[in-house]
This record gives structure tokens, sequence and C-alpha cells, in this order.
């Protein structure tokens, strides 16, 4: 058996040797940093993020030390796993001196790590103001833009702002757009200029010294984004106003059509968006999917950005492309809060998207339920239709929020109305395998045959599908076991057809009779697609079939 520490131990990376020599350079110790060169120690030698000792003493700011290891031959531009060299390193951790010997020495000023970050980068990030003010006079260049992600699921964009979907499906064809939230990482991988860091981060007076040195202040990486949207994106109200008083563009769309205005709406910075609007932001602007800032605030669920937003008169049945209107995004994400204001502030409860959804339908639709008693005491509709004829019951039966459910039948919702497909909840439970929603609808009422397009009953659903415990509660419930469709089959007809042997047995048992033909005439059949079932599946008594069907 192999031992594993002495295999770790034995390999240079790990060796006490070189373990020692970089903590000596980290520490400063010149002496004993000597001491191991002197004695053969590689003065590359790495650890395992490819940091050596040249790194870890510009990270320190051992000025001394990194001299000399340059004069011992160490690579000025040598780099770390990520891309990073010395100068890099020194100018993250603000250390001058340290960049001033770097750079004397031959450091490419402009080096870029892997993710395209230049020193002057790292200097702006960590607003270190005498760093980047040297930089820029020893010929860092400020519009090396870092490297863009080829991601799809981002679509090259700062994620946030993408107006990219959220798909939110009944079934094929009810969709609703509704925009995502990505996390903020990406944004430093998407073709930024210092002042997009510096406005990310807060640093005025970095932005200022990069202004004054010739920084476009509305230079827009590959997808349109400025560092107003940033600043906005982060709140940092001092930042935008120096970004508005020199100049930027406050109209300012990214490719997916976000303003600032948007920015700082969907992230909540209530200060931020009262100064947009106070600065004239167009309040109506809208994204590529139609989306305005009040949508995103209420999105967001940020109370006081929807206040602002109609305080200063932005239409509170604003609608999208797909006719959302803010109080439809607050009912999708369940923000009780923004439904209440948006209701107070006369928004329509009963307003349809383009589907034909109300925000009742997408609260019972969400199984939100304060929301959706809300709605109702707003005076939404309960029996309002979609495009394809679903109210809010069929919605929650068909999801099998059985909570929902019970509320919009004790407020007076039919259990019995049609979709375009002749389709009652009951049917559309049957369909999703919803048992306890199929009991409490027949316990109110539910009419237990009524027949869909082609006559089909929750029974022949429920057959089709093999949904036994449904079978037999509908049965319990006096359904017509011998109902037939237009084409004359019965539920033991589809049953045998599906090969659902213990659904066609309880059909049996409960008096289906299996002498009834379709209008193909199909009587022996049935027997002939069950028997060969059986043959197929030894797990089920085929003798136990058989004498149930003799019976």
């Amino acid at each position: 058996i192999i031992d594993r520490g002495k295999k770790l131990r034995s390999h240079p990376a790990f060796s006490d040797s070189n373990t020692s020599f970089l903590r000596a350079a980290r520490a400063g110790n010149i002496e004993k940093v000597l001491d191991f060169l002197k004695s053969g120690q590689d003065i590359a030698t790495c650890n395992q993020n490819g940091l050596n000792a040249l790194h870890l003493a510009a990270k320190e700011g051992h000025v001394q030390l990194v001299e000399e290891l340059l004069e011992r031959g160490a690579t000025v531009d040598s780099s770390t796993k990520k891309g990073n060299t010395a100068l890099h390193i020194a100018c993250l951790a603000g250390q001058k001196e340290v960049a001033k010997l770097l750079v004397k020495r031959g450091a490419d000023v402009n080096s870029q790590s892997q993710n395209g970050f230049t020193p002057l980068y790292m200097a702006a990030q960590e607003n270190h103001l005498d760093v980047v003010q040297y930089l820029l006079e020893n010929g860092g260049n400020q519009s090396i833009a870092t490297e863009v992600c080829d991601c799809e699921s981002c679509v090259c964009v700062f994620p946030f702002f993408a107006t990219c979907p959220y798909k939110y499906l009944l079934k094929r064809g009810e969709c609703l757009h509704i925009s995502i939230d990505c996390g903020f990482y990406d944004l430093l991988l998407n073709g930024f200029t210092p002042l997009h860091i510096a406005a990310h981060y807060g640093n005025v007076n970095v932005a200022t010294l990069l202004l004054n040195r010739g920084a476009a202040v509305d230079f827009t990486a590959k997808n349109g984004i400025t560092p107003l949207h940033v600043a906005s994106k982060r709140g940092n109200t001092n930042m935008i106003v120096l970004l508005l008083d020199r100049g930027s563009q406050i109209d300012a769309k990214t490719r997916d059509g976000l303003t600032p205005l948007h920015c700082a709406a969907r992230s909540g910075h209530d200060t931020a968006v009262e100064l947009l609007l106070e600065r004239g932001a167009p309040i109506l602007a809208r994204t590529k999917n139609g989306l305005s800032p009040l949508h995103m605030s209420a999105q967001g669920d940020h109370v006081e950005c929807v206040k602002h937003l109609l305080q200063h008169k932005a239409p509170v049945d604003d609608v999208t492309l797909d006719y959302l209107t803010a109080l439809h995004v607050a009912a999708h994400c369940g923000h009780y809060r923004v439904t209440k204001l948006l209701l107070d502030k006369k928004a329509n409860p009963n307003a349809r998207a383009l589907n034909g959804f109300t925000p009742l339908h997408i609260a019972c639709k969400k199984n939100r339920v304060k929301v959706m008693e809300l709605l109702v005491k707003y005076g939404a509709s309960i029996q309002a239709i979609t495009e394809s004829g679903l109210t809010p019951v069929h919605v929650s039966a068909f999801m099998g929020h059985l909570n929902i459910v019970l509320l919009l039948l004790q407020n007076g919702a039919s259990p019995d109305v049609c979709n375009i497909r002749g389709e009652t909840a009951l049917h559309m439970a049957a369909r999703a395998g919803q048992m306890e929603v199929v009991r409490c609808l027949l316990r109110n009422g539910a009419l237990v045959d009524a027949m869909a397009r082609e006559d089909q009953t929750p029974l022949h659903i429920a057959s089709r599908l093999g949904q036994t415990e449904i079978v037999q509660l509908l049965l319990q419930h006096m359904a017509y076991p011998d109902a037939s469709t237009t084409n004359g089959y019965t539920p033991l007809h589809i049953s045998a057809r599906e090969g659902q042997v213990e659904t066609a047995t309880v059909l049996l048992e409960a008096g289906a009779s299996h002498s009834l033909t379709t209008k193909a005439s199909l009587p022996y059949m049935l027997l002939l697609s069950m028997e060969a079932w059986m043959w197929q599946n030894s797990s089920y008594s085929g003798e136990h079939f058989l004498m149930t069907l003799e019976r």
C-alpha cells in the first residue's frame, strides 16, 4: 500500500523546503530567501495557485526583496494560474513602491489576466488612487476592455440586465415572461473598463481621476452597459451624480433595453431611483420585452421604489409586450406589500395578459394564498377566463393547490365551467393525478360525469392514465362506468387500449360492461389487448383478471 503522506511530501509542490522558501518570501526575510537560493532552490518555485516568491513579496510590499529577486533572475512578468503578474498583485494590494519598481524593471503595465484584467483595473477596484495615477502616467491604458463571456445562458450580457424570459407555464401556450435576476460576478467578464469597475465599487476619487485623464463617460461594453448603468445597479448615488455631471446619458440603453432607472429600480435602491427621476430619467422607458421600471420594482418587492415611481406619475397599469402589468408581476412573485400598494393605487385586478391570464390566475398557479385572497378582496373576478378558457379554479386544480381550490369555491367559484376543450376543473385534476383536489371538487358539487370534447368524462381521462385511486373515487361518487365518447369508447375500452390492467379491473368490479362495442366494433379486441398485456406482465395475475371479466 502506498503511503499517501510520503507521496505528497516527495512532490516538489508539497516539499518542506519549497513551503519554507515561499513563507520566507512572503515574510520579507531576505537573508533566509538568499540562503535557499544559494542552496539551489529554484527561484520560480510556486504554490498550487501559481504564486511564486516574486508574487508573494510584491503583495506584501517587500521592495528590497522584490529587487533582489529580480536581480537574481526572477521573471518580472511571470504569471499565476489565473494570469496575474506581480504588477497585478502589487496594484491590487496598493503597493505603489513595488509597482514603480516592477514597471522600472520592464513589467508590462497593460498585461491582462485570463479574465482580461490589467493592473489598472486592480487598482481602480480597490480605490488605490495613488497607484491608479501612477499607472495612468506610465502608460496604463484605460480603454482596454475585459474579456466577454461566451456563456449562452447569460446571452453574453450583464446577467441581471437580461430580460430573458422566466417561463411560467400551465401547459404549452400558457406562458408569461418575467425578467430574471442572476449573480453580479459576471459583470466583471463583459468588456468593462476601469471606469465601470470604479462605478461598481463606488470609488468616486478614482472615477474622477479616470475622467480627468480622458475616460469616456459613456463607454459602452459589448452589451451596451455604461458606467452609469453599473452605478445605478449598485445604488452608488455619489457616483451617479458624478457621471451625470460629466455628461453621462441618463436614457442610455443596454442591448436588452435597460436604462439606468431600470437597474436602480430592479435592485431596490430607492434613493438612486429618486435621484434619477429628479434628473429626468425616462419613467416610461421599456426593455425589449416591454418591462418598465415599475415592473422591475414590483418584481423585486421594492415598495419604496414603487412609491417613488407612482409619485412621479408612472402608469400603474403599464403593460409589457405580453400585456403584463406590475400587478401580474407582483402576484407571480407573491409580493403581498407591493400587490396591496398597487391595488390601493387603483391597479386593475382583472387586467388580462396577452394569453388572458389575470393576476388572480397567476397567484393561483403559483399558490400565493395571501395574494390570492387580497386580489379577491379588491374585486378580482374568480370566474375570469383565459384565451384557452381557463378559470382560476382550472389552474389551481391542475397544479394541485388544494387550499386555493377550496378558497375559490368558498368564494362562489363554479367548479363546472368548461375551457375551450370542454374540460372542467375535475377533468384537469384527474389528468394531473391530483387526488385530493378531485375529492374536494366532488364534495363541493362538481359534476362527476361532465363531458368534455368528444364526450370524455373525468373517468375516461383517469382510466386512460391509469389513475386507479381517482377512478375508484369517481366511481364511489356515482360516475357512470359505461359512459361512451363520440366514438363509442367507454373507460374500459380506453384502459384496455392503454394496458391499464388494474384500472380495468376496478371498472369491471364496478359493473362496467365488457360487451359494449365502439363505433369501430371492437369488443373482442378489448379482451385480446388485455390478454397480450398480461402475457408481458408476469407480476400481475392474469387469472384474477379473467375471473373478473367472466363474472
